[in-house]
């Protein structure tokens, strides 16, 4: 909205814009930023809730999700920045570490 492009019509007509625009740099950016995080965050919001029922140590729990915020406000800052790889990557990778952390101590614990 900030920078007047829509992608559908009605929107665009509703804030007075007559072009529809599909290809902004910035936009698609964005769009691409929002669809990494709904790949990765409900992935740890689920290993997360499966983490705290085992009920691990609260300071290594907070650890685990403190580490995961800021590894993924870090990828986003970076995409958002357009900061060099490997930053992006490994943001990413850290993320992917907590959640790998979380999973194998859930397996742990877990009798079968």
């Amino acid at each position: 909205m900030t920078k007047g492009i829509f992608a559908n019509e009605e929107d665009a007509r509703a804030f007075g814009v007559k072009k529809v625009v599909l290809d902004n740099d910035s936009v698609e950016r964005v769009r691409r930023n929002h669809l990494n995080d709904l790949e990765n965050i409900p992935t740890f919001l689920l290993m997360g809730l499966l983490y705290v029922a085992i009920n691990p140590s609260p300071n290594v729990a907070l650890w685990h999700f403190r580490v995961f915020a800021i590894a993924r406000i870090v990828h986003t800052l970076a995409y958002q920045l357009r900061i060099p790889q490997p930053a992006r990557g490994l943001s990413f990778g850290v993320g992917l570490g907590v959640c790998l952390s979380m999973a194998y101590q859930v397996l742990c614990q877990t009798q079968f």
